[in-house]
């Protein structure tokens, strides 16, 4: 019966830790050299051309392709 109350919370615990490993940090470098430090690597929308990512308090962004220098990980 404990077992039965414990697995949840393991498994949960599990979940979260194979979540934590896939977040890759990256740092985008715009032309004028202001770097922006992201959560995982910034997804690139072919469509809008802009590059979206989340920055580490959460809130999301994105910024034009044509002002990314670079984007490197962590």
């Amino acid at each position: 019966m404990r077992l039965l109350l414990k697995l949840p919370a393991l498994l949960l615990i599990m979940g979260s830790l194979a979540l934590a490993g896939c977040s890759t940090p990256s740092v985008i470098t715009l032309d004028d050299g202001r770097e922006i430090q992201t959560l995982d690597r910034p997804d690139y929308d072919e469509d809008s051309g802009f590059y979206e990512y989340q920055l580490i308090d959460g809130s999301s962004g994105k910024v034009n392709k044509d002002r990314v220098r670079t984007v490197r990980d962590l």
